[in-house]
């Protein structure tokens, strides 16, 4: 379930950049753009979360 809704807000939120900024710069909106570029994203946040521990850390002694 965690990495089907990473891949799903990839999806919704690079679709939404690709349309804001193709409407900034008055081009054709491709939403196949939006979903090719979703997926590198989703991989980069995958790989993020595995790399990032778990574990709270240690409180310094003082």
């Amino acid at each position: 379930m965690h990495y089907i809704m990473t891949v799903f807000w990839s999806v919704l939120l690079v679709s939404m950049l690709n349309y804001v900024v193709s409407s900034v710069q008055n081009v054709e909106f491709i939403f196949m753009d939006g979903i090719f570029m979703s997926i590198p994203v989703a991989i980069l946040v995958l790989i993020i979360a595995a790399i990032i521990p778990d574990e709270p850390t240690a409180k310094a002694q003082h």
